[in-house]
């Protein structure tokens, strides 16, 4: 029962947020999603619909590494900071998703922060 409510209230947040959270071509959203285990994210441009680069903790390249997941999170944002400085992004718009901001959601957004992505 407790799990349900407080899917929905991360449900509430992330719409209440998203409202005002749009990615475009020249600021995409970094958009996170946490499981119990992973954390994906990915740059998305909401005019066109589209995905431009993604990362997450079920990567081929995170298959040696050792740690925990917070460890890990920071490890997927500086991934997806070297695939938007491949794919020629710099500014991001970021997006918790409904989550509070911190933990593994802040220990990503760092990552990115470190692999030269600005928000």
């Amino acid at each position: 029962m407790a799990t349900k409510l407080k899917n929905k209230r991360r449900l509430k947040i992330k719409f209440r947020v998203r409202k005002r959270v749009l990615g475009s071509d020249e600021k995409p959203r970094l958009s996170v999603f946490r499981s119990n285990k992973q954390i994906y994210a990915q740059l998305i441009n909401d005019d066109k619909g589209v995905t431009l680069a993604a990362a997450s903790s079920t990567d081929k390249a995170f298959a040696e590494k050792k740690g925990n997941k917070t460890e890990a999170a920071k490890q997927v944002g500086k991934l997806l900071a070297e695939k938007a400085k491949e794919a020629g992004i710099e500014n991001v718009v970021f997006d918790r998703n409904g989550y509070l901001y911190h933990g593994r959601i802040k220990s990503l957004a760092e990552g990115a922060r470190e692999g030269g992505l600005k928000f």
